[in-house]
């Protein structure tokens, strides 16, 4: 039974690319767990799926980022861009990302009116603030 349990788990993370985070990887491997616990083997497949997705919500900033971002003035020129601005969505590359010191990993701006703290490498947008 293990085997199958281990076996479920890794076909999961490899069907739905599960590696690319820690928390999709830490949600394909509780789904396909609590899979096997209720509906064995197939259950465990079934569950690594769906912890996997479950596992890609985007994890927020540390406290220090989000006060860092608050702190800052608004500026006298808004961006104003015509999609909605959400968590999980990328932002247009021509808005002007402004870098977090002590944060590398972390960027903000401010868009329609609203401070968003960003992902530098996608411009994925990893909370809003305002």
């Amino acid at each position: 039974m293990n085997k199958f349990i281990v076996l479920g788990a890794s076909v999961a993370m490899f069907a739905t690319g599960a590696m690319a985070q820690e928390s999709t990887v830490n949600g394909a491997v509780g789904g396909a767990v609590t899979g096997a616990i209720v509906g064995g083997p197939i259950g465990a497949a079934v569950g690594g799926i769906v912890g996997a997705a479950a596992g890609t919500a985007i994890d927020p900033p540390p406290e220090r980022v989000v006060t860092y971002v608050r702190e800052q003035p608004i500026p006298a020129q808004p961006v104003m861009v015509q999609q909605e601005i959400s968590v999980g969505q990328p932002l247009p590359q021509t808005v002007v990302l402004t870098p977090i010191p002590e944060s590398p990993s972390y960027s903000y701006a401010y868009v329609n009116e609203r401070r968003v703290i960003v992902d530098p490498q996608n411009y994925t947008v990893i909370q809003v603030l305002d």
